[in-house]
């Protein structure tokens, strides 16, 4: 059935209650590629919950996530042809091990771009600590639905994109991703064949299956806390950026850096930008 705009943005969708543990943050950050060098000790305060562990600034993107919802039936949703456009986190306080948390996801906004030419659905989570109330994070992603336009909602407005300083970048961060990294990964809840069978990824188009967005999300993390934050996580309090192009496992994602908060990144081996438009805030 197409999309009902009215049903679409009052859907139910329930708080998810979580506590978070040392292990699951270790994970985590092992699935961002974080401990790729066993000797680095400032990447292994993030992956060793013997010490007193780092959380990864990204995390919120993995907490609360419901990848049931947009293929429930009662969206209308096309899930097949859904696809990420664009992801952003917010800090407010610094995730603990231990903490209970609540995650509310909410369907901000969503934006018909006409017969044939899709829509976009703006989600929202809110991450609050579970005893205080007090906010802790909150994440925005752009969901681009390419199979349900002409639905009859409103037309915008339409997220505004930063643009890119046109001189060359200040810093460049290159790190590696594994060939088995999205089967980690996948243990962070998205288990889409995509990026673990060969076959489903021949259907889709790749030669072979793709890394998460959210994967290569974690690694520019990784980048920016290196390069602008000394590996301190409570000094990134913001990043954004779109997704362009698929990474596929194995590959090094080159990370460049503007001092004035804006980042990109590229994969070396094939020379393509595959994270654009980000910004960043970093104290």
């Amino acid at each position: 059935m197409p999309i009902n705009y009215d049903a679409l943005m009052t859907f139910a969708i329930p708080d998810v209650h979580h506590t978070l543990s040392k292990r699951e943050a270790a994970f985590y950050a092992l699935s961002c590629g974080f401990g790729a060098d066993p000797m680095d000790e400032a990447q292994l305060d993030f992956v060793d919950f013997d010490r007193d562990l780092k959380i990864l600034p990204s995390m919120p993107v993995v907490l609360g996530y419901l990848p049931g919802f947009i293929a429930d039936p009662r969206t209308g949703i096309d899930y097949v042809k859904v696809v990420h456009g664009d992801q952003a986190v917010e800090l407010y306080a610094p995730l603990l091990t231990g903490q209970d948390i609540i995650c509310r996801n909410r369907i901000a906004s969503l934006i018909d771009k006409g017969e044939g030419r899709g829509a976009l659905m703006v989600m929202e989570r809110d991450i609050t600590d579970a005893v205080s109330g007090a906010r802790l994070a909150k994440t925005t992603a752009t969901i681009v639905l390419r199979g349900d336009g002409g639905f009859g909602g409103p037309s915008g407005p339409v997220p505004v994109q930063p643009k890119l300083p046109e001189r060359a970048a200040d810093i460049i961060v290159d790190l590696p991703t594994r060939p088995e990294q999205a089967l980690y990964y996948r243990f962070n809840g998205d288990d889409n064949p995509l990026h673990a069978a060969p076959k489903f990824a021949a259907l889709a188009g790749f030669p072979r299956p793709i890394l998460h967005g959210l994967c290569t999300f974690g690694v520019v993390t990784h980048a920016l806390l290196k390069a602008m934050c000394g590996y301190n996580p409570a000094r990134l309090s913001k990043f954004g950026c779109r997704f362009s192009a698929p990474v596929f496992p194995g590959e090094t994602i080159r990370t460049e850096i503007w001092h004035d908060g804006y980042v990109r990144a590229r994969v070396v081996e094939r020379d393509v930008v595959v994270v654009s438009n980000g910004v960043f805030k970093a104290g």
